[in-house]
């Protein structure tokens, strides 16, 4: 069996497809996925107005993708409308395993242009053709998919279509979604309606089998691979509320009186089954939300767990529309969630929309009757949330206009930025770092914004004092960030990152053919991180991106609703010397900007352009040995 080594390359203007070789040099540093995709956007000019046809999008899988235990996955890479920077996002489900199914021998698809009308893109064999869709325009994530009963959907919803910052890529009717950063509203502005994926699943081939098996079998027995058989990512609401670091009715507490309504024992009770049931470690709940009826019109059929009106509620719903919103109804929240997967809009950035709404309503920043909303706005309110999300989706409002742009679009027009805390303009998710200090760290450097799974010491930090140091806590958030960025160059479920390192990736790969030097693949990580910061530097981005948000300098209102607890705010002081740390400990300048010693190091010093600032090694921050424990 060989190794896939081409790209399709689509281009929408010119109704134009190709198939190419994949430059040898590119594989050989950036394997695929993550890497592959940073290194083809790299590739455009500086400057490209995420919107606009010279943006590229691309879908991509890794040389493992669709035999690695854990979720299949692909990768969405782009420039994001949301940031302005890097984005990859990552998407599961049955699509991601048929896409690598359909690709034949190439890694993905780099979609350049923009289509005049709605069009699909449907791939089976290896190739790839261009089909019109003026006859999908305006339908959602679940109605799209049912248009195409024999294949495997990723689509863009009504908020994709209206050119929302933070519309996501669904696939399988919105169970899953290539979610935060705005992927969707780039396919949408190309027109892009659907990429259709008609061919199989790949068979695991004989060389993997016994590699499989037992992969599969530390998976399962891993701490991760436990957690998610328990409760899939609900459990985070458990986790957040006993630990303190729920964001909680616009992040102004840390503790929510509701939280256990809105977990896996309420989901247990609802379920009509497990995505995954015969799977060594099963994937979520689907559970129904009395939405609408199913598009073909089988009234019978609504208790099926494959219709419509039921939903796959993870950990972000939960805190992001129910806690995060002081709703502690499951029912109104999944409900909820079901709304924002059918539109194509991700629930994380949608409900801190709706939230920093309420909190400048409430600090008299907006009047919602003064922008096209005919009601109040209150925490605890569902109907008011729907109204809203839906209104997002539709920038039917000129309150809905702004908040499709994003809370920190909306707070920039209106005031309010210490409200909800965004970083590179994404609004952070699920964790409340005042509760765990390094978690802000983790979520002020990350390469596409404030994003909760480029690392979670949080989940150390938060149960038991580790006690790290200065260094120590830049340590961990760097090593975590450059160990997801390899397992996403081959495209694995980042929960696998817990049992699958550099030396079984070696392993599997050289059974495919593809012999690869565990060190190397150890630099993987490193090599696309860097790469990724490349790009943000290109594209204007500099330390001061990568600082504290003000909403977490102010305390919240205790750990819980109603204690009064001391101020909590994070110190900006301490949080800049941790920030320098991390500079030190990546071999970048006190500005953010890698070091030539470094490029070299990780074989990447003939790539910057003239537009690209570097480093040097005289700049970048010396602390000596480093120190240990304690603060």
């Amino acid at each position: 069996m060989t190794v896939p080594d081409r790209m399709l390359r689509v281009d929408l203007s010119a109704e134009r497809v190709r198939s190419e070789p994949v430059p040898a040099e590119w594989l050989a540093r950036y394997v695929g996925g993550k890497g592959l995709g940073a290194r083809y956007l790299y590739e455009m000019e500086p400057g490209v107005d995420p919107a606009s046809p010279a943006n590229r999008l691309a879908f991509l899988v890794g040389p493992l993708t669709g035999y690695l235990p854990g979720e299949p996955r692909y990768a969405a890479v782009t420039k994001s409308p949301l940031t302005g920077a890097f984005l990859d996002s990552y998407g599961g489900g049955s699509f991601a395993a048929r896409l690598a199914g359909s690709l034949g021998d190439h890694l993905g698809l780099v979609i350049e242009g923009a289509a005049d009308d709605p069009v699909a893109l449907s791939l089976a064999g290896g190739e790839a053709t261009i089909e019109p869709a003026g006859d999908l325009r305006g339908l959602d994530a679940a109605e799209t998919d049912a248009r195409f009963p024999d294949a495997a959907v990723a689509c863009v919803g009504p908020a994709g279509e209206s050119g929302v910052r933070y519309a996501t890529i669904a696939s399988d009717g919105g169970d899953h979604h290539a979610g935060r950063g705005g992927a969707g509203a780039v396919m949408g502005a190309k027109g892009l309606k659907a990429v259709v994926a008609r061919d199989p699943a790949p068979e695991v081939p004989d060389a993997l089998r016994a590699l499989r098996e037992r992969a599969e079998a530390a998976f399962a027995d891993s701490d991760a691979g436990r957690w998610l058989a328990a409760g899939d990512t609900l459990e985070t609401v458990a986790f957040g509320d006993e630990t303190g670091v729920l964001p909680t009715r616009g992040w102004q507490a840390r503790r929510f009186d509701g939280a256990d309504a809105l977990g896996v024992d309420s989901a247990s009770e609802r379920a009509t089954g497990r995505e995954r049931p015969d799977d060594s470690v099963p994937g979520g709940f689907r559970v129904p939300t009395g939405e609408g009826e199913r598009s073909d019109g089988d009234a019978d059929a609504d208790d099926s767990p494959d219709a419509p009106d039921a939903t796959v509620p993870r950990g972000g719903t939960p805190i992001a529309l129910g806690a995060g919103l002081g709703i502690d109804d499951f029912d109104a929240v999944a409900a909820l969630g079901g709304v924002c997967d059918r539109l194509g809009i991700d629930v994380i950035s949608a409900g801190n929309a709706v939230a920093w709404a309420v909190r400048a309503s409430d600090a008299g920043l907006i009047d919602p009757a003064d922008h096209g909303v005919d009601r109040g706005l209150a925490f605890g309110d569902e109907a008011a949330a729907r109204a809203l999300i839906e209104e997002i989706a539709a920038r039917s409002t000129p309150l809905a206009d702004a908040l499709a742009d994003g809370v920190a679009a909306a707070a920039e027009r209106f005031g309010g930025a210490d409200l909800v805390p965004t970083v590179k303009g994404m609004e952070l998710a699920s964790y409340d770092p005042r509760g765990a200090a390094t978690m802000a760290l983790a979520f002020a450097t990350g390469d596409r914004g404030g994003c909760h799974r480029r690392a979670r010491p949080v989940e150390t930090e938060a149960v038991t004092d580790p006690g790290w140091g200065p260094a120590e806590r830049a340590a961990v958030v760097a090593d975590e960030q450059d160990r997801r960025a390899a397992l996403w160059c081959l495209v694995g479920d980042d929960f696998l990152a817990e049992s699958f390192g550099p030396a079984a990736a070696a392993e599997w790969l050289a059974a495919l053919g593809d012999e690869r030097d565990p060190d190397d693949l150890r630099l993987l990580g490193e090599r696309v991180w860097t790469l990724t910061r490349l790009f943000n530097l290109r594209e204007g981005f500099d330390r001061g991106d990568d600082g504290l948000p003000d909403a977490l300098t102010r305390g919240t209102d205790g750990a819980g609703e109603t204690d009064d607890a001391p101020d909590d705010g994070l110190d900006p002081r301490a949080f800049e010397d941790l920030l320098d740390r991390y500079y030190a400990h990546r071999g970048w300048d006190r500005e953010g900007r890698p070091a030539t010693a470094l490029l070299d190091r990780l074989g990447l010093a003939d790539l910057p352009d003239a537009a690209t600032p570097v480093g040097s090694a005289e700049t970048v921050p010396d602390f000596g040995a480093a120190d240990g424990g304690g603060d």
